[in-house]
């Protein structure tokens, strides 16, 4: 009997692969380049524009459970924190507080739930405040992660300093990548991604 791998990417725009003229983005990228190399999967890209980690976190349980219930082997991947991190009326849609509150609930749902989680950090942004603020997000996520016992892709830092990401994030919206972009963000996520499927659960 064939191995049932089923894997949501859930999260934002960049797990919808924004800006993407393959619409693939890195979840697909790594899907692909997954199956390619031998190891069928089942991904679903669970990603919705300009969520934030509480609009995740409502949704979480309801979407992701129907498509791994039946699974052998459930496992989630999660990204938020950019939108959370975007000034309205003059401060962020979530807290850091809260986005950190969000990021613990959504493992412990996981955790409940036997779900095998991935953590990607929330990429950077060209907007000086906003990166800080994202970059602040990054940090605390990934502490949240090593307390949780949870991987996690720190894809932030190197991207900042990426000038092929950087240049298509300032040459599109301001925020989104395109194909070069998503290649390296994906190449940076896969060594994590390799890890955390030849982990087991």
């Amino acid at each position: 009997m064939t191995h049932d791998l089923r894997i949501c990417f859930v999260g934002d725009s960049y797990v919808a692969g924004l800006g993407d003229p393959r619409f693939l983005g890195w979840a697909g990228r790594l899907a692909a380049r997954t199956i390619a190399a031998g190891r069928p999967l089942t991904g679903y890209n669970l990603g919705v524009r300009r969520q934030t980690s509480a609009d995740v976190l409502a949704r979480f349980r309801s979407e992701c459970g129907p498509r791994l219930a039946p699974a052998d082997d459930p496992r989630v991947v999660l990204s938020v924190g950019v939108n959370d991190a975007t000034h309205e009326d003059g401060r962020p849609r979530v807290t850091p507080d809260e986005s950190s509150a969000n990021l613990g609930r959504l493992l412990d749902q996981a955790a409940a739930e036997g779900w095998s989680v991935l953590v990607v950090a929330p990429p950077p942004v060209a907007d000086p405040g906003h990166q800080a603020r994202t970059a602040l997000l990054d940090r605390e996520f990934a502490r949240i992660c090593r307390a949780a016992g949870v991987p996690y892709a720190p894809v932030h830092q190197p991207l900042a300093a990426d000038p092929t990401w950087i240049h298509e994030v300032r040459t599109g919206d301001g925020a989104h990548p395109a194909e070069a972009g998503y290649d390296a963000l994906a190449d940076l996520i896969a060594p994590h991604w390799d890890a955390w499927l030849d982990s087991g659960r």
